[in-house]
């Protein structure tokens, strides 16, 4: 028997793990697997189709997105967010956004980056009647923020926090989470950029995180 090529291998082992970590990332965001309950090798593996080792691969990414957390003995949960963490996860999205925002406020390019903005907040607009889309749209809009800065150090500390943002929606019910897709406070932000108002800027963000915060806790 021709052994196979170790990079074929390795492309094939990560292709596995990647389909393990998005499948269960989605299991977990969207209540199939409850907050607080036990993930249990075994049983995961069986209904994944895949290795006890590539499985904990995949757990151990989810452990760093902080959507599973170790519990007695090493026994891993789904995080269950508290209205703390909830509105920590929303204290350090402030910072991260408005360090954005006033990055772009503050370009003499600025320009440039009005018009993927403007594509956010329509595909927001006609989202409207969807709620998967409203949620999916309300987060591409900030995600298009902290990528237009070019500061990848950022985008990936705001694509950390991603996984708890889906969880901090289901924790709070759609009806609480949908409020916090108003395109009129997406537009302030956007304004304040076109004017270069930096400061304008900033606080349109840390407004805007803070209403949320206190509409999903409320």
């Amino acid at each position: 028997m021709v052994a196979q090529p170790a990079g074929l291998l390795g492309l094939e082992k990560t292709s596995l793990r990647q389909q393990a970590v998005a499948a269960l990332r989605t299991a977990i965001t969207s209540g199939a697997l409850a907050p607080s309950s036990p993930l249990v090798e075994t049983e995961l593996s069986e209904k994944l189709a895949i290795s006890r080792g590539t499985l904990r691969e995949a757990m151990r990414q989810l452990q760093q997105e902080g959507l599973i957390v170790a519990g007695a003995r090493g026994r891993l949960y789904v995080r269950h967010l508290d209205e703390k963490e909830i509105r920590d996860i929303f204290a350090v999205r402030a910072a991260l956004e408005s360090l954005a925002v006033r990055e772009l406020a503050e370009r003499h390019d600025r320009a440039e980056v009005l018009p993927p903005l403007h594509t956010a907040l329509a595909a927001m607009t006609r989202a409207e009647y969807s709620l998967d889309e409203r949620i999916e749209t309300d987060l591409e809009f900030h995600r298009v923020l902290c990528r237009l800065t070019g500061n990848e150090t950022l985008v990936h500390s705001w694509q950390s926090l991603e996984g708890s943002i889906r969880m901090s929606i289901m924790w709070a019910g759609m009806d609480k989470a949908v409020g916090n897709m108003d395109v009129g406070r997406h537009s302030a932000i956007v304004e304040a950029i076109e004017t270069g108002d930096a400061d304008q800027a900033a606080a349109a963000v840390r407004h805007h995180m803070a209403t949320a915060a206190d509409n999903l806790v409320s």
